[in-house]
């Protein structure tokens, strides 16, 4: 297993584990990592809560995150150890959450899934943000754009509306998993 892999369950550890995917791994998904791992580091649940991230497609596989989203990141006070990696579908056992950066991210993970529980782990990022909405369940959208637009073929501005974002909406997702982590110690 590489060593960004998600940690495989251990049975004695109440551990909550979260993978945020896009498509290449370099943009959207490092950056959501970064500020999701701050969060969960600020609150305390570092060691409970696995934060890690992949893309769709294996096109960077071993490269770093874009020096657009580094920059944006250390702009911001987040910092960044990345390489890039594929999702492989083994992995659903081991995750609690897969957090998808935008709809087609969300329907290829779903397919990938290899049971539908598996399915029902993937998430929207968005969802997560109280100002924007929440998904159907089915991926379909209940109100406002629940997609994190791809920034890489745009200029330093999408990545710096990308990071808002992420941030926005990883508050309301640390509640979520801090709530799930509630009902596994119950």
């Amino acid at each position: 297993m590489p060593p960004s892999a998600p940690s495989p369950r251990h049975p004695a550890a109440t551990t909550f584990a979260v993978c945020f995917v896009c498509t290449g791994n370099i943009c959207r998904s490092p950056m959501a990592e970064s500020v999701f791992r701050t969060r969960v580091c600020d609150a305390g649940l570092e060691g409970r809560v696995l934060v890690d991230s992949a893309g769709t497609d294996g096109w960077h596989e071993g490269d770093g995150a874009d020096p657009r989203t580094v920059a944006v990141l250390a702009a911001a006070g987040f910092g960044t150890d990345h390489v890039a990696r594929q999702f492989q579908a083994d992995w659903f056992d081991r995750l609690d959450l897969v957090i998808a950066l935008d709809r087609g991210h969300l329907r290829a993970l779903r397919r990938l899934a290899p049971t539908p529980r598996d399915a029902e782990k993937v998430r929207l990022l968005r969802s997560y943000d109280p100002a924007v909405g929440s998904e159907d369940g089915r991926g379909g959208r209940l109100s406002g754009d629940l997609d994190v637009p791809d920034p890489y073929y745009g200029d330093f501005a999408g990545f710096e509306e990308c990071l808002k974002m992420v941030e926005a909406a990883s508050d309301g997702l640390l509640d979520a998993v801090r709530e799930a982590l509630e009902g596994q110690a119950a």
